[in-house]
């Protein structure tokens, strides 16, 4: 590749990124979901489109698709609440398990008697369609105020059936039938166990890691998170372990321990998550022909109503049988199990392997995730209201803390932000009663910066520069999100002040 071409990829790459970026806004306002907006960008410079451009090659689709998988996990375990989805990991590991092999199970066969597919491609199809979308669940419920434990589960069964649903479109793809089920089983709980047991390992460690080395700017935080949740993919992967769960759990376990530099590092993890989205979308839109779609397009709605319809609720109604979960929550998981590019990304698996009519598997999917993504995605909101689940009324707001680690000093320095529906508005500094060795040294309201006395009162928009000493520093992080969750009286109403829970 010659300068003059590499600068006309480098000019095209740019562009398509400015295009998708102001498509992000344009999705924003109309309501429309950004993943068709990107896949719709893909198939206008696709062959049928404006672009004219021939692409193919599902190999190389499968590989950055992957890539682009393994950061967008990253970006939704960095995001994802210990607290919140603490309680819900029995019943998001169910769903991840036992539910996913109800939605194959039920799918494949209405894949098999409603279209005559043979059982083989049937149950490929079950299978890539059966993993909630890790992308689509994050950025859908993270605008959709949720109960927590609700929130928790979806987010965590999408970061964890990933991992099953690959390994079960990888078997059913190889050559050879599966003589013993059980021998299938086994091969996914040790997969499954190898990647979260690295996956752990990786993210304490490098936890640790991060909290004791002083590095010399904090530019470097973000890039040292990402490069530690990716190390986890690739050590799982190469143990023969599921890289999907282990780069998910890593990130988790990250997001978790109060980094420096932490609101920066999130940043840069949902910016690197969007690029991955972008990227994906559009070359999944380009690896699509548009005028090979139309004869799959009854099979794939049969398909997805029977998916959404029947087995999607089949599924959580039987992996959350044992937790007795309202109602009211069972049909909001059941209409909020989002199809996105992951099961795109899937199909192509197939196609690598040459399996028979893996093109028209391709076209069900994509047509399916399409149609459903567009119908499920704008009602979910609607939906939470109608069965009185939306908490926007009711839900304070989250503080805003960044940490900056003095080493000499031998403490931290914390920025905090106080944001609309923080419960902090209206306290006064003497009120926070934070812990002895912290201290509220100086406030920035409306772009102007003043020393506060103990009677001064915070406000919504203040920004907040607290010192804490090394051994106070978590005790005092807990009881400014314990008053910005609870009020003053955070203590007396249970809220964990003072660093207890």
């Amino acid at each position: 590749m010659t300068v003059h071409h590499l600068n006309q990829l480098l000019l095209a790459c740019s562009l398509v990124l400015l295009v998708a970026v102001a498509a992000v806004r344009i999705s924003s306002r109309s309501g429309l979901p950004s993943l068709l907006v990107y896949l719709g960008i893909g198939i206008a410079m696709g062959q049928d489109g404006i672009g004219g451009i021939q692409f193919d090659n599902a190999e190389l689709t499968q590989v950055i698709g992957y890539a682009a998988l393994v950061v967008i996990l990253a970006e939704g375990g960095l995001g994802t609440k210990w607290k919140e989805i603490k309680p819900a990991l029995p019943a998001a590991s169910s769903l991840a398990l036992a539910g996913v092999a109800v939605s194959v199970g039920v799918t494949a066969t209405a894949a098999h008697y409603l279209i005559d597919l043979e059982w083989r491609q049937a149950l490929i199809v079950g299978a890539v369609v059966s993993s909630t979308d890790a992308a689509a669940v994050f950025s859908v419920l993270r605008k959709v105020p949720l109960p927590p434990r609700v929130t928790g589960t979806l987010e965590a069964e999408s970061g964890f059936n990933d991992a099953p649903v690959v390994i079960l479109v990888v078997e059913f793809s190889t050559a050879g039938p599966i003589e013993h089920w059980y021998s299938l089983l086994g091969v996914i709980a040790m997969e499954l166990a190898i990647g979260a047991a690295i996956g752990l390992a990786v993210g304490f460690l490098g936890a640790y890691g991060l909290r004791h080395v002083a590095l010399p700017a904090s530019g470097l935080y973000p890039i040292a998170v990402m490069a530690i949740a990716v190390t986890a993919y690739a050590a799982g992967a190469l143990a023969h372990g599921s890289g999907f769960l282990a780069v998910y759990l890593a990130a988790m376990v990250l997001g978790n321990q109060k980094l420096p530099h932490w609101p920066a590092t999130r940043g840069f993890a949902d910016g690197l998550g969007w690029i991955a989205q972008i990227g994906m979308f559009v070359l999944l839109g380009l690896l699509v022909t548009p005028h090979d779609l139309a004869d799959d397009i009854w099979p794939a709605l049969a398909i997805g109503l029977v998916l959404t319809m029947v087995a999607r609720p089949l599924s959580v109604v039987i992996a959350l049988l044992p937790f007795r979960r309202p109602w009211q929550e069972q049909a909001l998981m059941s209409w909020a199990g989002l199809r996105g590019a992951v099961p795109i990304i899937l199909a192509t698996i197939p196609m690598v392997y040459d399996v028979e009519e893996s093109r028209r598997i391709f076209n069900i999917v994509f047509i399916l995730v399409v149609v459903y993504t567009l119908v499920q995605g704008p009602t979910l909101p609607w939906l939470a209201r109608q069965l009185h689940l939306d908490t926007s009324a009711t839900e304070a707001a989250d503080l805003g803390i960044e940490s900056a680690p003095l080493e000499r000093l031998r403490g931290h320095l914390l920025s905090v932000s106080i944001p609309e529906g923080s419960k902090m508005h209206g306290v006064e500094i003497n009120e926070l009663r934070l812990p002895a060795g912290a201290a509220v040294t100086l406030v920035v309201r409306d772009g102007k910066s003043f020393v506060p006395l103990p009677t001064t009162v915070l406000r919504r928009g203040d920004e907040l520069l607290v010192v804490a000493t090394d051994p106070v520093r978590d005790q005092a992080e807990r009881r400014l999100r314990a008053v910005g969750q609870g009020g003053k009286l955070a203590d007396w109403l249970g809220t964990g002040g003072n660093g207890t829970s």
